[in-house]
């Protein structure tokens, strides 16, 4: 089985399900149980103890709701119980347990590459390793093209200042050359050698230095890509590391030149953040990330005109129109009817909203309720997503039981054999929706869209994860029903 996940040390071990230290509430509590008698309830232990905060920062945080429960959580011995002798996983019981509670954090890498499609649940343990090295020398392969563009790749440090101009001439800026550290790169400090602020260039007759498109495309984007990154989780004691901070500007510096449709914007420092921190191989967390990506791409992806992620605002639009009329027509009375202000919920998938723990935790169990065993054959064979892309993801046979599929994408199958013409929306989609539904009654005595987003920002740290999924299965289920009847 793979073991290339994080394993967590929060504090003595108690039992394999969790670390042995108490919460802060205590593990199990007393509660009454009818005249006289009493019960004895699990609390859970709290998930804040694997992602450790800085004390300084503990009062600006929200503390997780998330409880690590015996018999709730998917446990590591739940998890490898799982697996035939081969290495097949039966992943139909794996995501019911995801759902009821989450995936214990010393396991949460290896089954977080399952839910993104990483690996097919039907290979065997050899099959997987294979990939994985496979994966692993591909990821060294374009790591070192990229440092041979720019020398930092790689070298444990990274820039947060401008290094080449939009023309691709270098800028010798002071704090560029400092945070390159030229006294420790000889090579980069003249220009006679092929090598300017650390960056491999070629000259022209006249001498001027001349790059590539694709590399002045990806260089412009490294700065900004530092200047994130040292903005990222500030408040985890993991980010007190520069190693970690580094290998975090690697991995989407990487990501940047191999995906250049989409290259780095804004927002993928939050969603590569949590792949470093339970994976850790710097190659598996790069292609746990690229599988994330897959899925988010579309909302980054952007013309001059509009940013992707407005598809999604629009579907959002659509459901709320559906599920409560009254509060779109007020948003749309306010100038909101775009719904711009629920931007960053959908592009960084509720990080801003939870603590670090409870995101993740969100974040799992949509994988869960969304999980299609096909995901892997889909992502693998270029052909299957260039025609999946083309028709919007209907073009799927479905080949596996329903018994493998995630709640959510169960109903989806159900509907689309009723509604071939029906196009998937995705999961958060419905659980922005929920969070506008629940906050209903304050938004439609909103007075302007200062007063929407004053509204949206008291959620932070207020919102119940498992609670917000059961929100968002409800209103899918009233939506189809309300928009059949249409």
């Amino acid at each position: 089985m793979n073991r290339s996940s994080r394993t967590a040390e929060p504090a003595a071990s108690a039992n394999g399900d969790g670390p042995g230290r108490e919460s802060r509430q205590g593990k199990i509590a007393c509660c009454s149980r009818g005249s006289g008698g009493k019960m004895w309830r699990d609390l859970g232990t709290p998930a804040d103890s694997y992602y450790q905060v800085r004390p300084e920062c503990s009062t600006d945080v929200p503390e997780s709701k998330f409880r690590i429960k015996a018999g709730k959580t998917l446990s590591p011995r739940k998890w490898k119980s799982s697996f035939s002798p081969e290495g097949y996983l039966d992943i139909g019981k794996t995501l019911s347990r995801i759902c009821r509670g989450g995936i214990h954090p010393s396991i949460r890498g290896e089954v977080w590459e399952f839910l993104l499609g990483c690996f097919d649940p039907n290979s065997t343990f050899e099959e997987r390793d294979q990939i994985r090295q496979h994966r692993r020398v591909k990821y060294r392969m374009l790591k070192e093209e990229c440092r041979q563009m720019f020398s930092l790749v790689g070298s444990g440090r990274f820039v947060t200042a401008p290094i080449i101009t939009d023309d691709g001439q270098p800028i010798q800026d002071p704090i560029v050359l400092q945070q390159i550290n030229l006294e420790e790169n000889p090579e980069s400090r003249t220009q006679e050698n092929g090598f300017i602020n650390g960056s491999h260039v070629e000259k022209h007759p006249n001498g001027h230095s001349t790059l590539s498109k694709k590399e002045i495309q990806w260089k412009l984007t490294l700065h900004q890509i530092g200047l994130d990154v040292v903005r990222t989780d500030r408040t985890l004691v993991f980010y007190e590391k520069q190693e970690n901070l580094s290998k975090l500007w690697d991995i989407l510096a990487v990501y940047a030149l191999f995906d250049l449709d989409v290259g780095y914007c804004q927002g993928m420092s939050d969603l590569c953040s949590p792949m470093i921190i339970v994976l850790e191989d710097e190659a598996d967390a790069f292609w746990c990330f690229v599988h994330l990506m897959r899925r988010l791409r579309g909302n980054f992806r952007g013309t001059e005109r509009s940013v992707g992620v407005e598809a999604q605002l629009g579907k959002l639009a659509s459901v709320t129109q559906v599920i409560d009329p009254k509060l779109h027509q007020h948003l749309e009375t306010l100038g909101a009817g775009n719904y711009l202000f629920a931007i960053r919920m959908l592009m960084v998938m509720f990080r801003r909203e939870f603590s670090f723990a409870d995101a993740l935790y969100l974040w799992e169990m949509m994988w869960a309720l969304e999980y299609d065993p096909e995901l892997y054959s889909v992502y693998e064979d270029s052909e299957s997503a260039a025609a999946n892309e083309r028709s919007g993801g209907e073009s799927r046979v479905r080949t596996r039981p329903k018994r493998h599929c995630g709640k959510f994408e169960r109903e989806y199958q159900k509907n689309r054999g009723k509604n071939t013409a029906a196009a998937p929306l995705p999961i958060s989609v419905f659980l922005v929706a929920s969070v506008l539904k629940e906050k209903s009654s304050k938004l439609t005595e909103a007075r302007g869209l200062d007063d929407v987003v004053q509204i949206l920002n008291e959620v932070t740290g207020n919102i119940d994860a498992k609670k917000a999924c059961t929100g968002a299965m409800k209103l899918h289920k009233k939506y189809l029903k309300k928009a059949k009847n249409t």
